[in-house]
């Protein structure tokens, strides 16, 4: 064999080699890991997935020495489990849902039945150490430091509770069966969630020193209380406006607030502040690819309604001619009139729960402002009423989103009291155009334009009808 066969057969054989190390290094887990956890059950499963997914690729991208864990129950759609294992990179754990003892006690949220799955993170020994995390939380910077905490570690957002939205713990199948053995005997319990539960099992963790992770790079034992850095409460930035932690680092934001009210929602911005951020991160990090079509076809459908009645004025007096004694009219006047309120009502109403829920607030306020001119067009031109008037409700919206997202507030009591005082001086207007409304749906029945007497004439030229 040449000299150049020789060659041939070496740089096949390195390049060989450098792919299986790199099949092995991507195959090879790590000794942390960042976790949460997946169940079904809610009104919201797809929004948390969502938010789930947003998170571990943030944490993907801040190139975090960890693997990425979903702790995910039996009943969790295969598509989303493979979504997450092939264009998320994350390794997911199936589990069964564990039963719930405290689910019969009189302050009980159905919509936490399912969280003590949190306690599987003990169950992950092959880790040394895991982060568990509810997926509401925003990763500003790594925090791989809290790999060195001890066997327990978490923040107290409360003066007395800690917080379960982040915590470190030590896996260790004593310690999980343990805590199963406590779930049958009926360990106290104060809210039957996860959080109640931890904060029973863990006592005196308000009693430890606060977690200051070596230079040295080495692990701390026992436990151990975190910094408020690493749970900044998102009600801490809305008082102030900006971010003043000042014990730890600036780490990761947390949203434990009502469920409706959660970041992902495009209604979250501007009414908080902080749902920019978390839509932001989205943006950078998963896109928005899902529910382009539908805010595509929302949108077509809208502007197809503006555009039909735009060339169509019909009015129900051609339909609708009075074939009853006249002793029933007085009735069937108060039903139009209901008829036309409900309509109103539908029409600011309907577009607001069509929108995708998760979509960026930009897109979804846009399209509900599209919706609404669409659908009160309709109601507009059924029953003849003024424009503008129908419409006041809909720019005292448009001109609250611009009260609230003014940039330029010095804290959040001032922006509190601007949108106060918008709506203090919106309600005689909105009050007055109600009564416009009701006023010439008033008229349009007394000169008897919706049920004339069989026989008279109904022409109402001013209105172009297409039939």
């Amino acid at each position: 064999m040449d000299g150049g066969g020789r060659l041939w057969i070496l740089v096949t054989l390195l390049l060989t080699l450098a792919a299986a190390a790199a099949a092995a290094a991507a195959t090879t887990r790590r000794r942390h890991a960042y976790a949460a956890m997946m169940y079904m059950g809610t009104p919201r499963d797809y929004e948390f997935y969502v938010a789930m997914r947003v998170m571990m690729r943030s944490l993907a991208k801040l190139n975090v020495d960890a693997d990425l864990v979903v702790i995910a129950s039996v009943d969790v759609p295969v598509r989303w489990v493979q979504t997450l294992q092939e264009e998320d990179g994350v390794r997911v754990v199936t589990v069964e849902n564990l039963k719930n003892p405290y689910e019969n006690q009189d302050n009980f949220n159905t919509r936490f039945k399912l969280t003590l799955n949190k306690l599987y993170a003990w169950s992950l020994v092959s880790y040394d150490r895991v982060v568990m995390l509810d997926s509401d939380n925003i990763f500003l910077q790594r925090t791989d430091e809290l790999f060195q905490c001890g066997q327990f570690c978490a923040v107290f957002i409360n003066p007395c509770i800690f917080h379960t939205g982040l915590f470190v713990l030590q896996p260790s199948m004593d310690v999980f069966k343990n805590m199963l053995h406590e779930l049958e005997i009926g360990r106290e319990n104060p809210d039957g969630a996860d959080q109640g539960f931890l904060a029973s099992y863990f006592p005196d963790l308000l009693d430890q020193p606060m977690f200051h992770p070596p230079i040295n790079g080495t692990k701390l034992d026992g436990t151990y209380r975190l910094p408020l850095g690493y749970q900044m409460d998102a009600s801490y930035y809305y008082l102030k406006l900006r971010w003043s932690i000042p014990c730890g680092p600036n780490s990761v934001i947390t949203f434990p607030s009502a469920p409706w009210l959660k970041p992902w929602y495009w209604w979250s911005w501007p009414v908080l502040p902080l749902g920019l951020s978390w839509h932001e991160q989205r943006r950078k990090n998963l896109g928005y690819g899902s529910e382009v079509l539908v805010l595509l076809i929302q949108a077509i459908m809208y502007a197809g309604i503006i555009a039909v009645t735009r060339l169509a004025r019909p009015s129900l007096s051609k339909l609708c001619y009075n074939r009853r004694p006249e002793k029933s009219i007085m009735i069937l006047h108060a039903m139009l009139k209901v008829a036309a309120m409900w309509s109103i009502l539908a029409a600011y109403t309907v577009p607001f729960f069509l929108i995708p829920r998760t979509v960026h607030p930009l897109l979804g306020w846009s399209l509900y402002v599209l919706g609404v001119a669409s659908l009160s067009s309709i109601v507009i031109n059924v029953f003849l009423l003024p424009p503008l008037p129908v419409l006041t409700v809909l720019l005292g919206i448009l001109g609250s989103l611009v009260v609230m997202a003014f940039p330029w507030y010095s804290d959040g009591v001032v922006r509190a009291l601007a949108v106060f005082a918008y709506a203090f001086c919106c309600a005689p207007m909105v009050w007055a155009s109600l009564m416009k409304v009701s006023s010439s749906l008033q008229n349009l029945l007394e000169r008897e334009a919706f049920f004339p007497r069989l026989g008279e004439s109904t022409q109402l030229p001013e209105f172009n009808k297409l039939y």
